[in-house]
C-alpha cells in the first residue's frame, strides 16, 4: 500500500499534535532510545519519529508502509524528505555480515559442532570480541549492539540449521551468505581454520597501524579471506616509502616506468602528467608473510591500472605470469 497524499502543512500539524498529545506518553517519551527507530524528522531543534508523523499526517496506518528509504510514496523517510523535511539518522544500523566474519564464525562452529557453548559463555564472548575487532577494521559504521553475544549465537544456530551432520535443531532461515559460505567451507574444516587464522593475523597487523599512500574504500575486489586481508594486501602495496623505492629502482635500471604485464607507459601516452604514475602490486600472498615481515622491492611489480584490475577481477587473484598468459597479453608478448 502507498502512503495517502498529504502535504507540508499537514505534516506540521501532525508534528504539533505529536508534541501536545504523544510526546510525554509512556509509549513515546523515550522513543529515540527505541532501537526500532533509525531516523527522525529534525525540526526546530527537536526530533520526531518519521513513520508516526507521516501516518498521522496522511491517515495511513503505520503497518501499511515502510519507515525507510525507497519510492517516495511507499517509504516514510523518502516521503518526508520529498515534502521538504530534514531527515537525520539517530542510530547506526549494523552492516551485513562480511565474508571475514562468516569464515571466523563458521570455523568456531565447526570446532564446537558437537556442543555449541552457551550464549553467555566466555567462548561466545571471546568470539564476539574478535568479530568486533574485525568489524572495526572493515566497517565504517556499526550499531551499538554490533555482533554481540546474542547475535553471534544466532549466527551459530544458522550454521547448525545448515549442518546435515548435526541432528540438534538450529535456525532454518539463514541468509544467502550463510548458505554460500557453508557450501564453500562447511565440509572443509581444515581450510576454514586456515582462513580464520589468516584473517585474525590480518586484523592484528591492521591494528598495529601503518600509513598508506591512498585509501582502499574505492576498491571493489576482495581477497579469498575477506576484507581485512584485502586491506592488509593494499596497505602493503601502497606503503609510500616502499612504492617510491620501487619506482626509483626501476627508473635507475630502465630509465622509465612501464607495466610489467603489457608494457604500457603512462609518460608516453600522457606526457609529463603521467611520468611518475603507475600502480604497485604486491605479489606475495598475505598468508605467506610472517607477522612483522617487511615488504621487499622484489615483492612488488609495477602494473598499469587495467592490468592491476585484471589481477583482482575475481578470486583467486592472478600471479604476474598468469596475467601474462591471458589471451591479449599473451599475443602481445609473443609478437
Amino acid at each position: 500500500m502507498t502512503i495517502k497524499p498529504t502535504n507540508y502543512t499537514s505534516v506540521i500539524a501532525a508534528i504539533e499534535r505529536f508534541d501536545s498529545d504523544l510526546r510525554n506518553t509512556d509509549k513515546w517519551s523515550d522513543w529515540e532510545n527505541n532501537k526500532a527507530h533509525f531516523h527522525a524528522i529534525k525540526l526546530d531543534g527537536r526530533n520526531y519519529p518519521v513513520k508516526q508523523i507521516i501516518s498521522m499526517a496522511s491517515g495511513t496506518p503505520v503497518s501499511k508502509f515502510s519507515g525507510g528509504w525507497g519510492g517516495k510514496t511507499v517509504a516514510a523517510n523518502s516521503y518526508a524528505q520529498e515534502l521538504g523535511f530534514k531527515i537525520i539518522p539517530i542510530r547506526n544500523r549494523n552492516p551485513k555480515w562480511s565474508r571475514d566474519e562468516l569464515i571466523v564464525t563458521l570455523n568456531f562452529y565447526l570446532q564446537h559442532r558437537d556442543k555449541i557453548p552457551g550464549q553467555s559463555s566466555d567462548k561466545i564472548g571471546r568470539l564476539s570480541g574478535l568479530l568486533n575487532r574485525i568489524g572495526s577494521q572493515i566497517h565504517e559504521v556499526r550499531g551499538d549492539d554490533f555482533r554481540n553475544p546474542n547475535g553471534v549465537y544466532m549466527k551459530l544456530m544458522n550454521f547448525r540449521g545448515l549442518d546435515p551432520l548435526n541432528e540438534a535443531e538450529g535456525l532454518k532461515h539463514g541468509s544467502n551468505s550463510d548458505r554460500k559460505i557453508w557450501g564453500e567451507l562447511g565440509n572443509s574444516p581444515e581450510e576454514c581454520a586456515e582462513l580464520a587464522h589468516i584473517i585474525t593475523s590480518a586484523v592484528n597487523e591492521l591494528e598495529a597501524g601503518e600509513e598508506t599512500s591512498q585509501g582502499f574504500e574505492n576498491f571493489d575486489f576482495e581477497a579469498k579471506e575477506g576484507k581485512a586481508v584485502t586491506r592488509v594486501h593494499i596497505r602493503r602495496e601502497r606503503s609510500r616509502k616502499i612504492v617510491e623505492q620501487k619506482k626509483k629502482s626501476v627508473r635507475q635500471k630502465h630509465g622509465f616506468l612501464s607495466c610489467e604485464a603489457c608494457g604500457f607507459r603512462f609518460d608516453t601516452f600522457y606526457g609529463d602528467r603521467g611520468s611518475s604514475f603507475i600502480e604497485c602490486h604486491h605479489t606475495k600472498p598475505v598468508h605467506e608473510m610472517k607477522s612483522g615481515e617487511k615488504t621487499k622491492l622484489f615483492d612488488l611489480v609495477l602494473l598499469c591500472s587495467n592490468c592491476h584490475r585484471m589481477v583482482h577481477a575475481k578470486r583467486p587473484w592472478l600471479s604476474l605470469e598468469e596475467l601474462r598468459q591471458l589471451p591479449g597479453l599473451k599475443a602481445k608478448n609473443t609478437s
